[in-house]
């Protein structure tokens, strides 16, 4: 299954959250039924997942986490915040970089749509 067909399961997922619960939650809420949903589409799904940074070779663990890894390819990083800005868009390509990962996405469920608050997030060529 490529990155593009993957997200596309996970914005259906995405929307069927949102239908169920609508906005105003904590993100752990909203993850926590993401992940259900996920793996209902019969995905492998991960969360929480450590994220260790690699200095001049060697392996730190400096406490980053991927919300949700699907597949082992794409990552989701979810909010639930009044409006998504760049540091949250700075945030999930920096997971990107640092799993080098290529696809990610960035839901925020804090609204009407949640369409309107799903950014695509590329790192490198896809």
């Amino acid at each position: 299954m490529t990155e593009d067909e993957i997200a596309k399961i996970i914005v259906q997922a995405a929307y069927n959250v949102h239908v169920q619960l609508g906005p105003g939650l904590l993100e752990s809420a909203y993850e926590a039924c993401l992940v259900f949903e996920l793996i209902d589409f019969g995905l492998k799904v991960s969360s929480q997942v450590n994220l260790p940074l690699n200095y001049r070779g060697v392996q730190l663990e400096c406490g980053y986490r991927i919300d949700i890894l699907v597949e082992d390819k794409v990552i989701i990083e979810v909010k639930s915040v009044n409006e998504l800005n760049n540091v949250h868009l700075a945030q999930t390509l920096t997971y990107l970089k640092l799993s080098d990962y290529k696809l990610g996405l960035l839901i925020n469920f804090n609204v009407v749509r949640v369409k309107d608050g799903i950014k695509r997030i590329i790192n490198g060529n896809l």
